[in-house]
């Protein structure tokens, strides 16, 4: 079975190498931008693609404090996509809450890791599901509720890391509940750990990393009915749609390879989680 770069050095970018070529074969001419370029335009012209990431969203995005390097499976899509792009990987850092500010002030060209809700989807725009998820509670350890219903109480204390689509669910779906907003999702998980809260919201897969890491927490519960949601890119909001059709393209293109699927379960290994720890109900 071919891999994703042996398909990718065949068909190249089909059209799009075809100009390449013939603009390397055209006579030098000074570039500049122009204030009406597309994302897609910019980055074929300057050959660099930028992304957010965040740094405690392992294993989405994982940053070695020591060596400023990145890693996570969202790095390795990103790095996939600017190679076909013929493009430099530039990473800022962001959160999950500040992504969405990125891509509207035009500090960032794609954002990967956003739940498209319908909030969102008033301000930017989003690809195509890169895969699925499930909106999941770790909760202490004498507390195992079953329902969202069961944690729609005033008695019930929930942390969320403000703005993110944990904030989201949880507003819509335990409105009574005494819910904690934080900065990040690692000071909602301190919350829960020091017994500020009774419960953390986080999306299946960052609630198997976080637990992997510190079992004695609590226990991951799937609240019913699950919730499942999808982890999509997120672009500022533009006139031409290219650039969004291209990465569409490319996320479909990849996953029937399976090179995104492939790039989960390595990237998930690197924190300890394996398939087999992904819950009942839950599929990528």
């Amino acid at each position: 079975m071919l891999t994703r770069r042996d398909v990718a050095s065949i068909v190249g970018l089909g059209a799009l190498g075809a100009a390449a070529a013939g603009t390397l074969a055209a006579p030098a001419v000074a570039q500049t931008a122009d204030p009406n370029e597309s994302t897609f335009a910019r980055i074929r012209r300057t050959k660099k693609m930028r992304i957010g990431a965040v740094g405690g969203g392992a294993p989405y995005y994982m940053k070695d404090l020591s060596s400023g390097q990145w890693k996570g499976f969202y790095i390795d899509i990103a790095k996939g996509l600017a190679d076909d792009m013929e493009a430099e990987l530039e990473i800022t850092e962001t959160t999950w809450g500040n992504s969405v500010l990125d891509l509207q002030a035009n500090k960032i060209d794609i954002f990967f890791g956003l739940n498209p809700t319908p909030k969102r989807a008033l301000v930017v725009d989003f690809s195509v599901p890169v895969f699925n998820n499930a909106f999941a509670i770790l909760c202490k350890k004498d507390f195992k509720p079953k329902s969202w219903a069961e944690l729609n109480s005033p008695d019930i204390k929930i942390a969320v890391d403000q703005g993110s689509s944990h904030d989201q669910v949880v507003s819509r779906l335990t409105p009574k509940a005494q819910i904690t907003r934080l900065k990040t999702a690692d000071e909602a998980t301190a919350a829960l750990q020091t017994g500020r809260v009774d419960a953390q919201c986080l999306i299946t897969m960052l609630s198997l990393t976080v637990l992997k890491k510190n079992p004695s927490l609590g226990q991951l519960v799937l609240p019913t009915p699950i919730f499942a949601t999808t982890s999509n890119a997120g672009f500022r909001r533009e006139a031409d749609k290219t650039w969004r059709d291209y990465v569409n393209t490319w996320i479909d293109f990849n996953k029937g390879l399976g090179f995104i699927r492939n790039a989960i379960i390595t990237n998930m290994e690197l924190v300890g989680v394996t398939e087999a720890d992904i819950p009942p109900g839950v599929s990528l």
